[in-house]
C-alpha cells in the first residue's frame, strides 16, 4: 500500500479524538506488542493495523452508518467546529487539498483531495489485517485488567471464568452463506448464520477470548481450541451443552476446574458421600459412546473421571444438580456452589451462588447483540464480519473496563451500573472529547463521563423470577380455554 507521512500524521492525530475515552487503555506500546506476538509489523500508512482497529471500534459505534461514511465521519465533525480551520491541524488539512486539487486524477490512490483514502483501499486493508492482530489485543487487554482489577477476575483463589456460545444472524448473501452456513429453519430463503463462542469475566461482564466459526463447527469442537492454554487454578462456569468427556479431561490436564449442570441420562457410580446431596461420582463412558469416540485418538484420556456431584432443588423449579472437579468441599463448599442471592433480616443482600455465576455471560451476548447491536452486522463479506465482530468486542471490552473504574471510584458494584446508560452516556460526550483540548480532557471530561456512568445504578431485587413468554402465552391460552369449556348438568 502507499505511504504518505502527512496524511499519515493527519490520520493518527484525527482518528480516536472522538473516541479519547479509550485512548489510555488502546496505546502505541500495546499495538506494538499485539504485532510482535501475532508476528505483523505496523505500517506506516493512514489504514495501518492501529487506525484499523479505531475504524473497526467507530464501525461499532456508528451501525447504521457505511464504512465509506466513516472514513469521512471524524474529518466532517471537525470541520463543522467553529475556528477548526485557523487550527493548526485544519490549516494542515486546508493546505493539503488545496495542493491535490491542482493534480487531480481519477486514479489517483490517495483519495479525494489527497487527505482521505478511499473505500477501495479500506477494503483491501481490512482483507489483510489478520484475525490473530484482533486476538493478541483482547488478550492483552485481558492480562492488564486481570492485573489493574484483580478482584474482578479472581474468586477465593480461582481465576473464575464463563464459557457459553450464540449464533448471530447474518445478510442474506451467497458469500456469507458459503462460508459461515445458513439457518436449517425457515421458508424460501434460509438466513446465514455464523456461531461464536467466548470466554470472560463473569464478575465484570468483561470479554476474554473468543471464536468466530461457520455454522457446522460443533460448539464442543470450538470449546476444545478456546480452552487450550488456560492456567493453574483457571475455574470455568459452563452450560451442559458442553458436556463432554474430553472438554473435561482438557480443562482437568491443565490443572484447571470446572462447573457445569448434569445432564439428563449420565450414569455414575457413588465413591463417596461427603453430605446431604453431595457426593463424589465416579463417571464412566461406555466405550461405544460418543463421548468415548470422539477422544480415542487421545492417548492419555483416561477410562474414567471422578466428579463431585451437587444436587439442589429450589421451591417452586425442578430439581437440580452441578458437577465439578474441584472435590474438596472445603474449598468450595455445597452451599457456596448453589446459594441464591436473598436479603437476610438485616436488609444484606446475600450474593448468588458460584455457578449462577454462569449466567452474567447470558446478559453479556444480551448487552452486546441487542443494546449494542452487534446483531446487525452489516457486511457482505467473510472478512468484513470477522473485522466488524472484532470491533464490537473490544468497544463491549473498553466500555465495561470504564464501567468498572466508574464503580470502583464511587463505591458500587460494576453489575450494578446499566450498560446502555453507560453506551448513551459515551455517545452524548463524543462531541465533546472531539473538540476540547487534551488538559480539559483529562482533568473535566473523563472525570465527568465516570461520574455520569456511576450514576446509572440497577436496582437490586434478588429472588425476582421472570416466567418465559412461552409460559405466559401458554397460561393466557389455558385461561381462554377454560372460559369456553361448558360443563353437562
Amino acid at each position: 500500500m502507499f505511504k504518505d507521512e502527512r496524511r499519515c500524521r493527519v490520520w493518527d492525530e484525527t482518528r480516536q479524538l472522538d473516541l479519547r475515552a479509550f485512548v489510555k487503555f488502546l496505546t502505541p506500546s500495546l499495538f506494538g506488542k499485539a504485532a510482535q506476538a501475532a508476528g505483523v509489523r505496523l505500517r506506516s500508512n493512514p489504514l495501518n493495523w492501529a487506525n484499523m482497529v479505531w475504524l473497526g471500534i467507530a464501525a461499532a459505534l456508528h451501525t447504521a452508518e457505511s464504512f465509506c461514511s466513516l472514513l469521512v465521519l471524524t474529518f466532517q465533525l471537525l470541520e463543522n467546529v467553529q475556528g477548526w480551520s485557523r487550527t493548526p491541524l485544519g490549516r494542515r488539512c486546508r493546505k493539503r487539498r488545496r495542493g491535490k486539487k491542482r493534480s487531480q486524477s481519477k486514479h489517483d490512490p490517495h483519495g479525494h483531495g489527497g487527505l482521505l483514502v478511499t473505500e477501495e483501499a479500506f477494503v483491501e486493508a481490512r482483507k489483510r489485517m489478520p484475525i490473530q492482530f484482533w486476538m493478541w489485543l483482547l488478550l492483552l487487554l485481558g492480562e492488564q485488567f486481570q492485573s489493574q482489577h484483580p478482584k474482578y477476575a479472581k474468586w477465593k483463589g480461582f481465576r473464575l471464568l464463563a464459557m457459553d456460545g450464540t449464533e448471530l444472524a447474518l445478510q442474506r448473501d451467497a458469500r456469507l452463506a458459503k462460508h459461515f452456513g445458513t439457518s436449517r429453519n425457515g421458508k424460501r430463503r434460509r438466513r446465514p448464520q455464523a456461531r461464536m463462542l467466548m470466554l470472560a469475566f463473569p464478575l465484570a461482564r468483561v470479554p476474554w477470548r473468543y471464536e468466530l466459526a461457520p455454522r457446522s463447527c460443533h460448539e464442543q469442537t470450538m470449546a476444545a481450541r478456546l480452552l487450550t492454554g488456560l492456567a493453574a487454578r483457571d475455574l470455568v462456569l459452563m452450560d451442559r451443552g458442553f458436556w463432554s468427556f474430553g472438554l473435561f479431561w482438557t480443562i482437568q490436564r491443565q490443572q484447571a476446574f470446572f462447573g457445569i449442570r448434569l445432564r439428563r441420562g449420565v450414569k455414575m457410580k457413588c465413591v463417596q458421600t461427603l453430605g446431604r446431596g453431595d457426593s463424589i461420582m465416579r463417571w464412566k463412558p461406555a466405550k461405544q459412546s460418543k463421548q468415548r469416540c470422539r477422544w480415542k485418538e487421545f492417548p492419555d484420556v483416561p477410562k474414567s473421571l471422578d466428579l463431585r456431584v451437587i444436587r439442589y432443588q429450589v421451591r417452586g423449579f425442578r430439581p437440580s444438580a452441578v458437577v465439578t472437579n474441584v472435590l474438596d468441599p472445603k474449598r468450595i463448599s455445597a452451599d457456596d456452589w448453589v446459594r441464591l442471592a436473598t436479603q437476610d433480616e438485616a436488609g444484606r443482600t446475600l450474593e448468588p451462588g458460584l455457578y449462577h455465576r454462569r449466567w452474567e455471560i447470558e446478559t453479556l451476548f444480551c448487552e452486546l447483540k441487542v443494546r449494542q447491536g452487534m446483531k446487525k452486522l452489516r457486511s457482505r463479506t467473510p472478512e468484513g464480519i470477522g473485522f466488524e465482530v472484532a470491533g464490537h468486542v473490544l468497544l463491549y471490552l473498553l466500555t465495561r473496563w470504564l464501567i468498572v473504574e466508574a464503580a470502583e471510584k464511587h463505591g458500587i458494584e460494576p453489575l450494578r451500573i446499566s450498560f446502555t446508560n453507560a453506551s448513551r452516556e459515551l455517545e452524548h460526550m463524543r462531541v465533546a472529547l472531539l473538540t476540547a483540548s487534551p488538559e480539559h480532557v483529562a482533568c473535566v471530561l473523563l472525570p465527568r463521563l465516570c461520574q455520569r456512568i456511576a450514576a446509572h445504578v440497577v436496582p437490586s431485587r434478588p429472588g425476582r423470577h421472570y416466567p418465559r413468554p412461552a409460559d405466559k402465552y401458554k397460561q393466557k391460552k389455558y385461561r381462554q380455554a377454560a372460559k369456553t369449556v361448558t360443563y353437562k348438568t
